[in-house]
């Protein structure tokens, strides 16, 4: 493997196919305005801006695209491709198709590759989104966070429900094969009822994948100045966690499988490119605040603009920091049980020993004892062959998913 100078901190130490980077998440930080809940590295371009007039979106594609050059080839093709933000459906299709052209002409990518975009309602219209599935997208993700115009508003959204409907009416007519919906629990204001309604709203909508996030007031928000954890109008913690039973319950019932802790979708409809994280396989990560993971290594780039780009002036050189054999063991169960499936304990012990295996088992049997751990046997083939079965650790659905985060910080708090 030839190294180019801006890689040339980096170690190789394992060139196993298996551990060879498919994956390539896109940053695109560009919104019309700043939700009141986010903490995502995001540039406000303001409602009357996108791609097409805004010279601050085209300097960032001349950016990353020098970001991409520099990247160091694993020559692997992309398996899957994600455009996050941000509001990538404000880039024009020139732009998409200019970006999805670099990473085909430095890594490649495959023919079956799934290639992800998240785009919001009242951001594009019909030839928009037949642009961006010509030039390669094949998968949508719509942030619609609720049903209700008065929580919509409160969250500081720039769209409303009737936009919500039109922008579906959009994917409908463009013929996207695969789309996911998102919704947010846990509101200001937000009831059981309204959460209901939205899940029984998204639901007839038909998607293939539906994604429900817990709010989390993060730290320096317009949110976090309002309001504080359990005290109203926020829910009680009783009541998300009410919402979470519920949308396992209504989302279970309606076809949709429980596949990650906050996602759910109809067979053979999971989203590839986030198994990639859940499953702690390597990525590459491109933009502001974008974070790579890359032979054991993890990369976060700078999170504000000005910062970012003198970082690429600066040649991208990544700041390196080895992660530990012991940490990369926590982060793989962290990752791994938020999975319905959980954890292969087979491979926990190749990677890390037996001694590991029975350490943990160890530390989760009080959480078997409530029901929250369970092991279960998987077959891993296509038979019943005795030989492909493998035990896996996972969470219970739901209430092992739910209280995810006792049961991670004992595993935590233990020595392995």
């Amino acid at each position: 493997m030839t190294l180019t100078a801006s890689d040339a901190h980096i170690i190789p130490h394992d060139s196993s196919a298996t551990w060879l980077p498919t994956a390539a998440y896109i940053h695109i930080p560009f919104c019309r305005r700043r939700c009141y809940y986010c903490d995502f590295p995001v540039f406000v371009v303001g409602d009357r801006h996108n791609g097409a007039s805004s010279g601050n979106i085209q300097l960032y594609i001349e950016r990353l695209a020098t970001e991409i050059a520099n990247q160091i080839n694993y020559h692997r093709p992309l398996e899957t491709i994600f455009f996050g933000g941000g509001t990538p459906s404000l880039l024009t299709v020139a732009q998409l198709g200019q970006i999805l052209d670099l990473l085909a002409a430095k890594f490649g990518i495959a023919n079956d590759a799934e290639i992800s975009m998240e785009i919001d309602p009242g951001t594009f219209d019909l030839a928009q989104l037949q642009g961006y599935l010509q030039a390669g997208v094949n998968r949508v993700s719509i942030g619609v966070q609720a049903f209700q115009d008065n929580l919509l508003q409160l969250c500081g959204r720039s769209h409303t429900v009737g936009d919500i409907y039109a922008a579906v009416d959009l994917i409908q007519q463009g013929g996207v094969t695969n789309w996911s919906l998102d919704l947010i629990s846990g509101l200001p204001q937000q009831s059981i009822e309204n959460w209901v309604a939205s899940l029984e709203s998204a639901i007839a909508l038909k998607p293939h994948h539906i994604s429900c996030y817990d709010l989390i007031v993060e730290a320096q928000t317009p949110f976090a100045k309002q309001y504080q954890p359990g005290d109203k109008p926020l829910p009680s913690d009783e009541t998300t966690a009410q919402m979470y039973r519920t949308a396992q319950q209504i989302l279970s019932g309606a076809g949709y499988a429980h596949y990650e802790i906050s996602n759910y979708a109809k067979p053979g409809s999971q989203c590839r490119h986030n198994l990639t994280y859940w499953q702690n396989r390597p990525y590459y990560a491109f933009g502001m605040g974008a974070a790579s993971n890359l032979e054991n290594y993890r990369f976060t780039r700078p999170r504000k603009t000005q910062e970012y780009y003198q970082w690429i002036a600066d040649g991208c050189n990544w700041r390196v920091d080895l992660t530990p054999a012991a940490d990369r063991f926590l982060e793989t169960l962290m990752l791994g049980l938020r999975l319905s499936r959980g954890v292969s304990l087979k491979s926990i012990e190749s990677e890390f020993g037996i001694d590991r295996v029975n350490s943990l088992l160890k530390c989760l049997q009080r959480d078997r004892d409530r029901g929250w751990v369970e092991i279960v046997i998987v077959n891993d083939g296509n038979s019943r062959s005795e030989r492909l079965c493998q035990r896996y650790l996972r969470l219970s659905d739901p209430e092992g998913l739910l209280f995810s985060n006792v049961v991670l910080t004992e595993i935590f708090s233990q020595e392995f």
